[in-house]
């Protein structure tokens, strides 16, 4: 069975050597290798080693080398076929059926690099000739030695209408393979094909083993509808499937340990030319799956450029986004957001390679990339908007397919959620009568209004308001989670109790430090603040409360804190009123005075009444208990 150099690349893409080479040889990476002991011959030292970048492997001690294909058949005792066959099993490709007619178009394909090698040279010609004199010093003008030019090939499609088709015509090159390869365009309503390019600066764009397989055209005149114009699909292209440069930033890739990502063909000429050589560039879309696990095999964290534009943001954004559902553990993405008004060749010609290099060197990790566009132009200023952008957050991550990565996203970016809502009850508590942290960071107690009323200094109102307090507080006891999102409603409570306010302290602290918000860390925080006797307290009062307690269901505890926590804001000024409209009906015994007595008499009780009647409440509950 035959297989096309296209498909065995294909194959190649879609594997990592050190994956199949881990299945039967313990590896330990070593920088940008791994090694582990040959299974070649026996040793007691490894000397073995496997380079994904590279795709191959070496052992040093018997001098066996190859790539995954030879490893199957090394270690498998198949055959070629049959080590292909596997290969393509595992990688979800199709085996090739080749027949007669399949055969004359490999070596039609193999014609057309030829095409593509003429059409190249006869560009690069012109760009040298008279009629390329003009976009030859449009080059120079935007700082292009000749050395860099003649690497890149860099050419000149003249503004005729068949220059290039006459030109090849004349070498004996058909028709139907310019229009196969993307060179010549043929009308559909049968006038004669006419030239793709014309009066543009032309970038060869080549797969990865060299051969020329499209073109990229910059137009020349100011007010051409296209700026960019690129190579249509053909059989030899698929911009998805492949970046520009490919072929020298791979191996400056592995020198280095970076590849750069940048917007344009001149951004990735003008950075090799300053001695950045590890630069590709997309071809004319936004980064694809393909183009991702591409650069994935040359480096754990490429690192993509955009310009500082709004346009350049957006691109960022679109980029970080598609990059979710692709992320494995080691594999990720770093960003660069240029200054405004520069590019990647604007820099590095106005500032030189070492200010390209800091950016590099200070890109931003994804982790900060996703988290400043989900917080981009978001409102926390009440308590709904914030549970909103924690939605907004968390159904973001649910984007991400491996399990370990997006556990610790959602760890990561909880606790800054944390964070950032603290920093915000804080603002907002400057110069209010409440709870805050005082310089040295620790909770401090703040005088609260309440004590200079008749009802703060009630004995009465100290015996009724005790009970909720410690409803609310064992509630965060034992469902610690909660605090996440009511973090300051349970700040904003002035315990009278000296130990509940301990406690709350302890509680705030714990909300504050810790990624972890269980029944667990909460017991172990309480212990380490000495507290342990407290809280024991405060569950013998109270333990008959199923709501509060830990075998609650985390929704019923939610609604049991809301709605008395709602009941304890109330029970102040409804005592008040009782207070008053009893010692005015004590003194005027009239139908008014009466009925304002057991209207207060009423809504006191109300507060005090169980909360029970809550629709649905204690259902979540009681199916954990009957499990």
């Amino acid at each position: 069975m035959r297989f096309t150099p296209e498909f065995l690349d294909e194959l190649k893409s879609r594997i990592t050597l050190s994956d199949i080479v881990g299945r039967r040889v313990k590896l330990v990476r070593a920088g940008r290798e791994f090694s582990g002991l040959c299974p070649f011959h026996s040793e007691k030292s490894p000397s073995f080693t496997v380079n994904d970048q590279k795709e191959f492997y070496h052992c040093f001690g018997c001098g066996s080398h190859g790539g995954a294909i030879d490893f199957i058949m090394g270690t498998e005792g198949v055959e070629f076929p049959e080590a292909v066959e596997r290969l393509a099993g595992e990688a979800g490709m199709e085996l090739p059926k080749f027949t007669r007619e399949d055969i004359e178009k490999q070596k039609e394909r193999s014609t057309l690099y030829d095409v593509m090698e003429a059409v190249t040279g006869w560009f690069e010609s012109q760009l040298s000739a008279q009629v390329g004199s003009e976009a030859l010093e449009y080059v120079k003008y935007r700082g292009l030695k000749p050395e860099t030019i003649s690497k890149f090939r860099i050419g000149y499609a003249p503004n005729r209408r068949d220059g290039l088709k006459q030109a090849m015509l004349s070498r004996n090159f058909s028709e139907s393979q310019l229009i196969e390869t993307g060179m010549l365009i043929k009308p559909e309503d049968g006038r004669d094909s006419y030239d793709r390019f014309r009066n543009r600066l032309m970038f060869p764009i080549t797969d990865k083993r060299g051969n020329i397989i499209a073109f990229g055209g910059r137009a020349l005149e100011k007010d051409a509808k296209a700026k960019y114009l690129n190579s249509p699909e053909t059989s030899l292209f698929h911009k998805g499937h492949n970046l520009y440069n490919l072929p020298t930033a791979r191996q400056a890739a592995y020198d280095t340990g970076t590849i750069l990502v940048v917007e344009g063909y001149m951004d990735v000429i003008a950075l090799a030319q300053f001695g950045i050589a590890y630069a590709v560039a997309p071809l004319g879309t936004a980064l694809t799956e393909d183009q991702m696990k591409l650069l994935w095999k040359m480096a754990d964290e490429p690192v993509l450029s955009f310009d500082g534009d709004n346009a350049g943001l957006r691109a960022a954004t679109r980029s970080a986004e598609r990059s979710l559902p692709l992320l494995s553990p080691g594999k990720s993405l770093r960003f660069v957001i240029l200054p405004t008004g520069e590019d990647p060749d604007s820099l590095v010609q106005k500032e030189g390679r070492k200010a390209m290099e800091m950016l590099i060197d200070r890109a931003n990790p994804l982790v900060d990339t996703l988290w400043g566009h989900l917080l981009s132009g978001a409102d926390i200023s009440t308590p709904e908007r914030r549970a909103g952008l924690e939605a907004k957050v968390f159904a973001a991550l649910g984007d991400i397919v491996d399990e370990k990565v997006k556990k610790l996203y959602m760890s990561e970016y909880g606790r800054r959620l944390k964070d950032l809502f603290w920093q915000r009850q804080a603002a907002g508590r400057k110069g209010v009568p409440a709870k805050g942290r005082g310089k040295t960071g620790k909770w401090t107690e703040r005088k609260s209004n309440l004590g200079s009323t008749v009802i703060g200094r009630s004995d009465g109102v100290v015996a009724v308001t005790a009970r909720f307090e410690e409803l609310l507080l064992l509630t965060m006891v034992h469902h610690p989670e909660l605090l996440v999102t009511h973090l300051e409603d349970f700040a904003d409570i002035s315990f009278k109790a000296p130990k509940l306010a301990a406690l709350q302290e302890a509680l705030l602290d714990l909300a504050h430090e810790c990624d972890v918000l269980d029944f667990e860390a909460a017991s172990s925080h309480i212990e380490k603040a000495g507290l342990m006797y407290e809280m024991h307290e405060v569950i013998s009062h109270i333990k008959q409360d199923w709501s509060v307690g830990p075998d609650a269901a985390l929704a019923d505890a939610e609604t049991g804190f809301v709605h008395t926590l709602a009941r304890y804001q109330r029970i102040g000024p409804a005592l008040e009123e009782l207070k008053l409209a009893e010692k005015e009906f004590t003194l005027d015994i009239s139908e008014k005075n009466k009925t304002r007595f057991f209207a207060a008499q009423k809504a006191f009780g109300e507060i005090l009444g169980n909360e029970a009647t809550i629709d649905h409440y204690g259902l979540a509950s009681n199916r954990i208990n009957t499990l």
